[in-house]
């Protein structure tokens, strides 16, 4: 499986460590399958911080989510529930249950699929989080926004598995 970053700098090694917390999936190294998605994230990133948009590519095989010793959380394509406490758990800074298996900030879910969390889809889940939305009506909400997806990686276990392929300027 082919997965591409979106960044202002050549990837030639992942350091986790360098990765910013409170993100949807927690703090981790993320890519999507769709390349116009991370090209897009490349000039994104190059505008705010400087540099020059540059997508990586990489190399992971199809079958990860069945490796032994990997705990892979796939909420698949769709926006439900689950994935808006997950994302809203992992994006709060005072949330403290790591433990809630709805949370990855102690990265106990090396590889993490699904949605990103854009803006529409954030306030959707905070009207919901704040008791103005019901579920259902979340959910529905959610149905009709464009959603893309992405692919983070925890762990350096997960690293392992992830090889880099080549870079391309945008």
């Amino acid at each position: 499986m082919r997965l591409y970053h979106g960044s202002n700098i050549v990837i030639d090694s992942i350091n986790l460590a360098m990765c910013r917390p409170y993100k949807d999936f927690g703090k981790g190294f993320y890519l999507t399958d769709i390349k116009e998605q991370a090209e897009n994230m490349a000039v994104r990133v190059s505008k705010i911080y400087g540099g020059s948009p540059v997508v990586n590519t990489f190399e992971i095989q199809d079958d990860f989510r069945k490796i032994e010793d990997i705990k892979v959380k796939d909420f698949g394509l769709e926006t439900t529930e689950e994935w808006a406490k997950f994302v809203m758990n992992n994006r709060n800074r005072t949330f403290t249950n790591v433990k809630d298996i709805l949370c990855n900030k102690d990265n106990k879910y090396d590889i993490v699929i699904g949605p990103v969390a854009d803006d529409n889809t954030m306030e959707t889940v905070q009207l919901y989080l704040s008791g103005i939305l019901s579920v259902d009506e979340a959910v529905t909400r959610l149905r009709y926004n464009k959603v893309n997806n992405q692919v983070s990686f925890h762990t350096p276990l997960a690293l392992e598995h992830l090889v880099l392929e080549s870079r391309k300027d945008v």
